[in-house]
């Protein structure tokens, strides 16, 4: 079941749906004023790699931004580790 991310064009608040089916994507409304008149955002999303090696608490600041990086041996892959 996805979940989508809007933004209220008449309060300018920011909101989550649970989407059940694509029956109801229609019938959104703003939990805080009630409006219809809304934007879907473009969300990010998350992957599990299944890893414990996996550094999920590593900030942007080396540009990787959470993405583990292999170098080029593809996780040893070459023969070279």
């Amino acid at each position: 079941m996805p979940v989508f991310e809007y933004k209220c064009n008449d309060c300018n608040k920011k909101f989550d749906v649970l989407h059940k089916s694509s029956a109801n994507l229609e019938e959104v409304i703003c939990p805080a004023c009630q409006s219809k008149n809304h934007k879907k955002l473009l969300s990010s999303f998350s992957a599990s790699t299944g890893s414990s090696s996996f550094d999920g608490g590593s900030s942007c600041s080396d540009g990787s931004c959470g993405v583990p990086s292999y170098g080029g041996c593809a996780n040893g892959m070459c023969g070279l580790n």
